[in-house]
């Protein structure tokens, strides 16, 4: 799916002025109802889908941006849209602060993958401070559209029957796993999985003959990140790791091999 076809340029909003969360939510659920492609979906459904989406927990993910959405099983296509609120408005955001810009995204009930395709790629480029920074400046509905739009175009996109790369990413940083794993969500992997693991010594040191040699200084958290991908997506998807971690080579709490696949056959399904 390319994201640009299911931005709509009537669900872009520069300069909302309301008052809290729910109101805000209200504003979108309408803006997004008289979109042709929800013709079937009614605003009180969409606002309740928001609703239900932020009781969940909120999309406010701090840095001032937001993220509601939600799958509805009335809804037959994707609808995108963007407001923005220069002066703030309280959102309950993790960080507790205001959010000044809010991209919205209303889907299928069965389009899980596809949601997630969408909602990583928003994710992704909201991540970058400036891009928000100059969307929230926009003046006009029409100009925070094309910001929008450009920093999507960004993005790469894949091409059928290409080379594959397979990524092994071992991470043992929460924050820095749910950052890398939004950097593959949002690249069109053809396979991501997600392992759990733990450190070779939490094992070595049950041994007796290594026994409180590595009893200091573990590490709990450690999980390993699997993915097939396009190879002409090689480069980009390791700098943007490195985006996330700062240089490889000086991370140590981050490590990312990737090989050549000869051969793959069969699929999963997510």
């Amino acid at each position: 799916m390319d994201i640009l076809h299911i931005v709509r340029r009537e669900c872009v909003a520069s300069g909302a002025d309301v008052a809290g969360k729910a109101a805000v939510i209200h504003e979108i659920a309408g803006i997004a109802a008289a979109v042709p492609a929800l013709a079937g979906v009614t605003e009180g459904d969409i606002e309740k889908g928001l609703l239900e989406r932020e009781g969940i927990g909120t999309t406010g993910f701090g840095k001032g941006i937001a993220i509601p959405h939600c799958r509805l099983e009335s809804a037959d296509e994707f609808v995108v849209g963007v407001v923005s609120v220069p002066d703030g408005v309280r959102f309950d955001s993790l960080d507790g602060g205001d959010v000044r810009l809010l991209v919205f995204i209303v889907g299928p009930a069965l389009e899980s993958s596809e949601h997630i395709k969408v909602l990583s790629t928003i994710s992704r480029v909201l991540s970058d401070t400036d891009a928000v920074n100059e969307m929230v400046a926009a003046r006009t509905d029409e100009a925070l559209y094309e910001s929008f739009a450009r920093h999507l175009t960004d993005e790469p996109h894949a091409e059928a029957g290409e080379d594959k790369s397979l990524f092994l990413v071992v991470v043992q940083d929460e924050e820095l796993f749910r950052q890398i794993l939004e950097v593959f969500g949002a690249t069109e992997p053809r396979f991501t999985a997600v392992l759990d693991a733990e450190n070779a010594s939490s094992y070595l040191a049950k041994v007796p003959l290594f026994a409180g040699l590595w009893a200091d200084n573990q590490r709990s958290f450690s999980r390993v990140i699997i993915s097939l991908v396009r190879k002409r997506m090689t480069n980009e998807l390791v700098r943007r790791i490195e985006a996330v971690t700062g240089p490889l080579s000086q991370s140590d709490r981050v490590l990312v091999t990737v090989q050549d696949v000869f051969f793959s056959g069969g699929s999963l399904t997510t």
